[in-house]
């Protein structure tokens, strides 16, 4: 995504592409939409010596997902993580125990070829799906080699 495309967007919506908006959303751009917190960019702003207060920041991020440029993710308590809107589809995430590793899971494992069944089930009952917040938790690849190592 780019931020021009992004800028047009936002003017069609009749809003502005103030500084502040532009360098946070160049965050999840230049980071490749990694999972960032608010603090994580705020502190990636602040690094840039870019001037920017954390309210803002948290302001933006918070306005960027009420108009559908950023996602807003869940996958500790109580900490939400951000990540641009994947034009191309949904997908879902597997998290490592361990290290805490966020790994995209897109194609044919998303969310809703994943889930067609229960859709299925939950829409012949009469139900509206809107969302689909698919998780998988475990242990990545580099932290089991770790394991298996440490039980030699």
């Amino acid at each position: 995504m780019h931020v021009d495309n992004l800028k047009k967007e936002l003017r069609d919506r009749k809003y502005r592409m103030t500084p502040q908006r532009e360098q946070v959303l160049k965050v999840f751009i230049e980071t490749n939409s990694e999972h960032l917190g608010a603090e994580e960019v705020y502190r990636y702003l602040v690094s840039k010596k870019l001037n920017v207060s954390k309210a803002t920041v948290y302001r933006t991020i918070d306005l960027l997902v009420e108009l559908g440029f950023l996602r807003r993710l869940q996958f500790d308590e109580g900490v939400y993580r951000y990540e641009l809107v994947d034009r191309e589809g949904k997908h879902s995430h597997f998290i490592c125990n361990s290290c805490g590793m966020i790994y995209e899971l897109k194609g044919e494992l998303s969310p809703d070829n994943v889930m067609k069944s229960y859709i299925d089930f939950l829409k012949s009952k009469g139900y509206l799906v809107d969302e689909i917040d698919l998780k998988f938790r475990g242990i990545c690849p580099k932290c089991a080699k770790g394991i298996k190592k440490s039980k030699k």
